[in-house]
């Protein structure tokens, strides 16, 4: 598969609003914090028109309460991501119900996942869910605000994902996995630059 890209559209963040919006209502019993996370949340950075959000939560022993009421809401739980990330939660929203596709909402294996969910047309969010007070919900944001506010990174960001949707991947995570030096050496800068004291300017 060929990953893709589309210039940064504004629509992207209206697009969260909406599943924000819908999110809190299924989510209603939990204290959460919901933001917008991942290339579409960088004006000017283009991206598979895929949104990324990030739900923290404020009590983590309510993470494994999340996946059925998601679940009935045609969210799609991919609880084989748990072994390598005990931490998070992962689901897929996709634009049609999954059972109009003839898809499962819970895939508990690798082998048990669709050739379908391979191909990204179909998929309208990737919803990832972890405590609030986590070194991981922190990278996730540091890194977003990083690519805000640096425009020689972002650019840099940019040329790569160019380069790489120009190349055939396995799936998503093979696509994934080419990225991540370069992720992995930037969020370590994002993570210092977010944490880094602010100097307050005098009024």
């Amino acid at each position: 598969m060929k990953v893709t890209f589309e210039k940064y559209n504004p629509l992207w963040t209206t697009a969260f609003k909406a599943l924000e919006a819908e999110l809190k209502v299924y989510l209603n019993e939990f204290d959460v914090q919901i933001e917008h996370i991942g290339s579409t949340s960088v004006k000017g950075l283009s991206a598979k028109p895929i949104i990324d959000i990030l739900i923290g939560l404020k009590n983590p022993e309510n993470l494994d309460n999340i996946p059925a009421l998601l679940m009935a809401q045609d969210y799609i739980y991919y609880e084989n991501y748990n072994t390598d990330m005990p931490y998070r939660r992962f689901f897929v929203k996709l634009n049609q119900s999954p059972g109009k596709l003839g898809l499962p909402v819970h895939i508990t294996t690798l082998a048990n996942v669709p050739e379908e969910l391979h191909n990204h047309k179909w998929r309208l969010a990737h919803i990832h869910i972890l405590p609030l007070a986590s070194e991981h919900w922190n990278r996730h944001i540091a890194f977003r605000e990083y690519l805000r506010n640096h425009a020689v990174v972002r650019e840099e960001y940019q040329v790569l994902k160019e380069k790489l949707s120009t190349q055939e991947w396995i799936d998503g995570n093979d696509y994934n996995a080419a990225k991540d030096s370069f992720i992995k050496r930037e969020e370590q800068k994002a993570v210092q630059w977010y944490n880094a004291p602010k100097v307050k300017k005098e009024e």
